[in-house]
């Protein structure tokens, strides 16, 4: 019960932070994408007040032996940059950069988005569905972190 108390606790506050900084406004988003035209820069010092956060918390449970709600860390099981990596990275960046969503805000926005946002994430479901069929059941899961990653395939 605790850790769904925690993962309820951290998706409600990364939306409510998805929500105050306008990331669920595809508008902003692709304002801020568009460094030719009319650039936005405001995105920018949400991600650069973002990096100082994070850090505290990777050097905090750096010091830690386990997290508090589970037994052990659960470490990405690939670590190296491949073309696989590569090409996820490319399809995210034209995806975000074509609808002006990622998934926390389009599921962020999905009371309020309207169509857009639905056909977005039926999108996503979508492509994570055929990801899974084409490639994440035969490697044994498409995370990438536990012990199912850590399987051969």
């Amino acid at each position: 019960m605790p850790q769904i108390l925690a993962a309820l606790a951290s998706g409600l506050l990364f939306g409510l932070g998805l929500v105050v900084s306008g990331m669920v406004n595809p508008a902003k988003v692709l304002g801020f994408l568009d460094l030719a035209g009319d650039w936005d820069p405001s995105l920018a010092f949400v991600m650069a007040a973002a990096i100082p956060v994070a850090a505290l918390g990777f050097r905090l449970g750096g010091r830690m032996g386990a997290p508090l709600c589970d037994a052990a860390f659960a470490p990405p099981a690939r670590r190296r940059i491949d073309a696989r990596l590569l090409g996820g990275a490319a399809l995210f960046g034209i995806g975000w950069g074509l609808a002006g969503f990622c998934p926390g805000p389009a599921l962020a926005s999905l009371g309020f988005g309207g169509w857009p946002v639905l056909v977005f994430v039926a999108a996503m479901l979508g492509g994570m569905g055929l990801y899974h069929l084409a490639v994440g059941a035969r490697r044994g899961g498409a995370t990438g972190t536990g012990p199912a990653a850590a399987r051969p395939g």
